[in-house]
């Protein structure tokens, strides 16, 4: 009877406080966080694409490391991108940065679940999670670090410490004009670990929202390694 009760309850609270697709505000009613079509426009990142980096290519290839990883070699393992920065989440990525709509990275984390189950996550056990930094500057103007948000809510799902080892010592500025090259110049020494970071022999997992060029997730795996860590795998919301 008790177990009949709740259930009544849970449906008559979804059918008066019904949940909203978190991108176009349309009632779902099953808790779900996107609606059917926004849901079938949101575009999963899937195979094939390059081992390293996540970028899709079209063709019948199952494994391949595209030509960009091929010539130059990233201090992080892999990186695996759940979905296109694209359309719906192209959006809340805007929304939760610039509008400061902090409750959009719990639906963000929710994604970044799915790329847990990629093989080249799936049965690896990561003693922390390390969510990229902001510079203090940026910090201050944002008054939050969506990174440290998506790794916090992620932590909540997975029982995977964050650990915030990582800082941001230098101003870097915007670099979404910048191409590869450029942003890897740009990063140079742009990180530090924390002076209480515990990195060494640690298996650990960097956590941001985008990955572009990856100039960024480089950089901060470089200085964890540098440091002492056993190894540096990256997982994002979205490949740019």
């Amino acid at each position: 009877m008790l177990v009949l009760a709740g259930e009544f309850r849970g449906a008559l609270r979804t059918l008066f406080f019904p949940s909203h697709c978190a991108h176009c505000g349309v009632a779902t009613y099953d808790d779900r966080d996107f609606c059917d079509t926004c849901i079938q426009v949101i575009e999963r990142v899937r195979a094939p694409a390059c081992d390293i980096c996540s970028q899709p290519y079209q063709g019948e290839i199952e494994r391949f490391e595209c030509p960009n990883c091929a010539d130059e070699r990233f201090s992080f393992e892999f990186a695996v991108c759940v979905v296109r920065s694209r359309g719906p989440v192209r959006e809340l990525l805007h929304r939760l940065k610039y509008g400061r709509e902090i409750w959009i990275a719990r639906v963000l984390a929710e994604l970044m679940r799915e790329g847990l189950a990629d093989p080249r996550l799936a049965g690896r056990d990561f003693d922390a999670l390390v969510p990229v930094p902001l510079h203090a500057l940026r910090l201050r103007e944002r008054e939050f670090n969506q990174a440290t948000m998506l790794a916090g809510h992620l932590s909540k799902i997975t029982r995977i410490p964050v650990a915030n080892a990582l800082k941001r010592v230098r101003f870097t500025g915007t670099q979404t004009r910048l191409d590869r090259r450029h942003r890897m110049q740009n990063l140079r020494n742009a990180f530090a670990p924390h002076k209480n970071a515990d990195v060494k022999d640690k298996s650990l997992l960097l956590v941001d929202d985008v990955l572009t060029t990856g100039s960024t997730l480089d950089a901060c795996a470089s200085v964890l390694l540098e440091h002492g860590a056993a190894s540096v795998c990256a997982l994002t919301v979205a490949r740019g």
